[in-house]
Parts: C-alpha cells; sequence; structure tokens
C-alpha cells in the first residue's frame, strides 16, 4: 500500500476528531497547551491502537464489529452530544465554567468514539493481508495533528457574534450527526 493511500486513509479516519476538535475548541474559547496536549495525544493515542487492535483480532469478529461496531460509535456520541445539547439549552451558565471535555470520562469517551471506524480500518488490514504498524503510527499523528488545529480553528470561530453562545449545542449536534453518520 503506497504513502498516499495510507495518508488519505488517515485524513479521512480523522475527520470526527477535527470535527469533535471544532466544538470542544468552540465551547472553551481559550484552549491552553495542556488542553491542546491531552486531547491531541489521547485522540491520536486511540487513533494508532485502535487499527492495531483490529489488526491482531482479524477476521475472528469481523462479522460481530461490522454488525454493532457503528450502532456503539452512534451511541457514545449521541450520548456525548445529547449531553452537551442538553446543557446548552437548560442552563445558564457558560461553556466555560463547566467540566472541562478534554479531561477525565468526557476524554476516554470521545477518544474511543472517534476512533471506532479505525478498528475496522485494522479489521481491513488484517484480512488483506497488509502490515500495520507504519499505517497505525500516520493514522496517529495525523489525527493528533488535525486535533490540535481543530481545537485551536474552533476557538477561533467562537469570536465569531452570535457563533460562540450557541457553540455547545452546535458542538452537540455535530458529534449527533458523526454518530448517525456511523450507522449510515
Amino acid at each position: 500500500m503506497t504513502f498516499a493511500t495510507i495518508f488519505t486513509i488517515a485524513v479521512a479516519l480523522a475527520m470526527d476528531a477535527l470535527a469533535v476538535a471544532l466544538a470542544t475548541g468552540m465551547c472553551l474559547r481559550q484552549v491552553d497547551n495542556r488542553q491542546t496536549l491531552r486531547m491531541s495525544l489521547s485522540f491520536g493515542l486511540f487513533q494508532a491502537l485502535m487499527p492495531v487492535l483490529g489488526w491482531f483480532v482479524g477476521l475472528a469478529v469481523r462479522d460481530y464489529f461490522e454488525a454493532y461496531g457503528a450502532w456503539v460509535a452512534c451511541a457514545m456520541l449521541a450520548l456525548v452530544g445529547g449531553k452537551m445539547v442538553w446543557e446548552g439549552l437548560h442552563t445558564d451558565e457558560s461553556c466555560e465554567t463547566r467540566k472541562d471535555p478534554t479531561t477525565g470520562m468526557p476524554l476516554l469517551m470521545l477518544s474511543i468514539a472517534t476512533s471506532l471506524d479505525a478498528l475496522a480500518v485494522g479489521l481491513s488490514f488484517s484480512a488483506l493481508g497488509q502490515p500495520i504498524w507504519m499505517p497505525a503510527l500516520v493514522i496517529g499523528l495525523v489525527c493528533l495533528t488535525l486535533t490540535a488545529i481543530g481545537l485551536h480553528a474552533g476557538r477561533l470561530a467562537c469570536r465569531v457574534p452570535g457563533l460562540s453562545r450557541y457553540a455547545e449545542i452546535l458542538g452537540g449536534v455535530v458529534l449527533m450527526a458523526i454518530g448517525v453518520n456511523f450507522i449510515l
């Protein structure tokens, strides 16, 4: 498999992480280096490890994952996104005073949910007899980079008048849309 093909796969896999990072950056409004490092490393690490896991699991569970993997990812994103929308609609407090989504359980859930499609890629690589180590490294680095870019682009986007007021609702809707896209 050529590097261009691997890179294209990596960019495609990182699109959901980029969308989540954009929404997070909009909600946070101020993104520091620690938040960028936490989210970028977590998303990149999960995005790199999932294809390796999928490659090792191989064909044994391929049918099971294909049947339920998209639903699991959808449910996780719907839970996080639904919570963001509900909080955006039902509280007066701003995003900045709420729990930081770059820490703890929200970060873990988002990291897993945005990397489940990479597990399927690992299964595919295994089925095709392709090596996994270089693609996994490229996938992780691309995701890490796009996550960092997304956080800071979201931070800048929230400066648009009126947009920051609805950042959490918009972010939640984006997460739910990504989840629905998994099952479509």
